[in-house]
């Protein structure tokens, strides 16, 4: 393959083939149709054709086309079945693969930001990427101490061509509507292009990383590779091994579905609480499961890779959030409504009834309602549809609600991440998650209580053990 198409017209040309070929394939199925072939057979093949150009378009301009097929990849759960199959197997690829730049491209590269020796810094060099991403790709290495690295290399002109991809696909967004039904394309174009910046600066990556990795040393559930070097267009980290999200989602067994999931949430919500920076690009590529879990080698943890874009928050997850979703839980609509108001989620100019606010929450917090929730494909489709439907009281009342600057990732990231879940189909204690880490879920008459009532315990046990004692 050649180097990454840099020229505009040439992008832009490969980005209006995906609703072009649409049109030609429509036409195309038409006509099969005609000659007496089912209707259904038709579509699947429609479908899948559709679904295989996505990926080698997207798959070969890397940059904000990946980025953007990545992006799509972790809502197909909200999407009806007989959409989805044929784009899931397609998309999914784009998380752990794409065709890899050439060695000599990756060699000038390492030349020019590690030197003319920079063979030297390695006992092991694998010219064979190991997995590509967006901006970049990854080899594996061993460094001159002896630890197994991964080399993340970024191709050139990625940033270009990153924000060359995402102004043509905004011009494409209503003709790609076809493609992804069911995906509002455009603000997911605009969110992409506003986290460029930071994804092309390693040197934040690497910050990012390292935190998390100090954080989460000989933690037992979460494993963060530590940074070994950095530069411009090179980034070097821990290797770490372990399976493949996309696989368990794929085949993986309901014990690793369900503990990959229980992680993923803990993951989640600890992270900001424990870092100040949330991990905000939750699609299945970024992580593995690791065994050796708290209960040995037959139990999993979760390994967490690439920190190119995390929102930071300082003090955690705004309390608003956890204090909206405990107050929903618990029926008092005025006291969500006035806090929504407050947050810049209901505009001043909007009057909204404080009931059906609160009856348009209460299905999407269902998760969090119960001791454990399974997350289904099927349940997210149906939030989706009620969500969606023009028809739907819901629909009608989520178009006056508003999304806040300040929480756009952290919303983006929360849907992404039960979009993920749900594809694992696995079965979490969330509220557990909720409790421990979202400020503001637990209130503080809540946490006095329970202090009281532990306090109380104690007395009683010793007050149960005193007689044993003298006799």
């Amino acid at each position: 393959m050649s180097d990454l198409p840099r020229k505009a017209v040439t992008r832009t040309a490969k980005l209006a083939a995906l609703p072009l070929g649409f049109a030609g394939r429509a036409t195309w199925g038409l006509g099969k149709r005609i000659v007496g072939e089912s209707a259904e057979l038709v579509g699947r093949e429609l479908q899948q054709r559709t679904a295989e150009q996505l990926f080698k378009v997207l798959g070969e301009l890397k940059g904000g086309a990946m980025k953007f097929g990545q992006a799509l990849s972790v809502f197909e759960s909200a999407l009806p079945e007989e959409i989805a199959g044929p784009y899931r197997a397609a998309l999914t690829k784009l998380q752990e693969a794409a065709p890899p730049m050439p060695t000599r491209t990756v060699h000038a590269v390492l030349v020019e930001r590690l030197g003319e020796d920079w063979q030297e810094l390695f006992l092991e060099f694998e010219d064979k990427p190991s997995a590509a991403a967006s901006i970049g790709q990854v080899h594996h290495g061993v460094w001159r101490d002896g630890r197994e690295v991964a080399v993340k290399v970024q191709y050139p002109g990625a940033g270009e061509a990153l924000l060359s991809d995402l102004n043509q696909l905004s011009r494409f967004a209503r003709l790609l509507g076809p493609l992804i039904p069911g995906v509002d394309i455009k603000p997911l174009i605009s969110e992409l292009k506003d986290r460029v910046s930071e994804e092309l600066d390693y040197g934040l990556e690497a910050q990012a990383q390292q935190a998390h990795a100090e954080e989460f040393t000989d933690d037992p559930d979460v494993v963060v590779p530590g940074v070994v070097h950095q530069c411009d267009q090179v980034l070097i980290t821990e290797w770490m091994d372990g399976i493949p999200l996309s696989e368990v989602i794929a085949d993986g067994t309901q014990a690793q579905r369900d503990r990959a999931g229980q992680l993923l949430a803990r993951f989640l919500f600890s992270g900001p609480a424990r870092t100040g920076l949330l991990h905000a690009d939750p699609h299945p590529g970024n992580f593995r499961l690791l065994p050796g879990g708290p209960d040995g080698e037959d139990d999993w943890r979760l390994g967490v890779l690439d920190f190119g874009t995390v929102d930071r928050l300082p003090g955690g997850l705004p309390t608003p959030i956890g204090s909206s979703l405990r107050m929903t839980l618990d029926g008092e609509a005025d006291a969500v409504y006035e806090l929504l108001r407050a947050e810049g989620f209901i505009k001043e100019s909007i009057e909204l009834d404080p009931d059906a606010v609160l009856d348009y929450l209460l299905p999407i917090i269902e998760p969090a309602q119960a001791e454990e929730f399974t997350f289904t494909r099927s349940w997210m489709r149906s939030q989706a549809a009620r969500i969606g439907d023009p028809r739907s009281p819901a629909y009608q009342l989520g178009k006056q609600l508003n999304l806040p600057p300040a929480y756009l990732l952290i919303h983006r990231v929360t849907l992404s991440t039960i979009g993920v879940l749900c594809q694992l189909g696995s079965t979490v204690r969330l509220r557990e998650e909720l409790e421990e880490w979202l400020p503001g879920f637990v209130s503080e008459e809540g946490t006095d209580e329970g202090m009281e009532k532990d306090l109380d315990e104690e007395l009683d046990e010793g007050l149960e053990e005193a007689p044993a004692a003298e006799a």
